[in-house]
């Protein structure tokens, strides 16, 4: 079975360096364009209604809170393998309703949120405090937030960034050897 499985991941692998090197450069382009702009909307919680939908209908304004962060992106830069970072994201509610946060999601387990768990009048301000433990998490790091709230759209992101440097060797606990008598 595992055999099987690894002829038809190689013939995959191999079948993909062969049409990716026979496409044109102009065909790759497009498909990168394309993509980009996928990512671009998924980003922007652009929502594209089923066509089985029976109808979808603005939010009334008087009805929904909105959302209005000083920055919804934090770069903690570079940090050790093992560190915690901080952060908490401020927020005004600019809506005419008042805002409620019904739940904080985070993209992993190394990510742990708080939030005002009051609902937020027009005009006041909020918080919503994230905490990345870097314990086991190495290289590139870019865990989110999912903020679900009486907001149009009613799913807002928050994303940390930054790099974890493996702990290095010498930081290690030195190995003892044996012991001559």
């Amino acid at each position: 079975m595992i055999k099987k499985l690894s002829i038809v991941a190689c013939a995959g692998i191999i079948m993909a360096m062969w049409v990716g090197c026979s496409e044109k450069t102009d065909e790759k382009d497009e498909r990168i364009a394309a993509l980009e702009q996928k990512i671009s909307q998924m980003e922007q919680n652009q929502v594209v209604a089923p066509s089985n939908a029976q109808s979808v209908q603005a939010a009334d304004p008087g009805t929904v809170g909105a959302f209005d962060f000083e920055t919804t992106e934090f770069d903690f830069g570079t940090i050790s393998e093992g560190e915690v970072v901080e952060h908490v994201f401020n927020f005004k509610n600019k809506g005419e309703a008042p805002l409620v946060i019904s739940n904080v999601q985070a993209s992993c387990g190394c990510t742990s949120p708080e939030w005002t768990k009051t609902p937020i009048k027009p005009g006041e301000e909020g918080l919503i405090k994230v905490v990345f433990n870097s314990t086991s998490k190495t290289g590139v790091q870019s865990p989110t937030v999912s903020v679900t709230a009486n907001t149009s759209p009613n799913v807002t992101r928050l994303r940390l960034k930054g790099t974890v440097n493996q702990k290095t060797a010498s930081a290690a606990r030195p190995v003892e050897g044996p012991v001559k008598k």
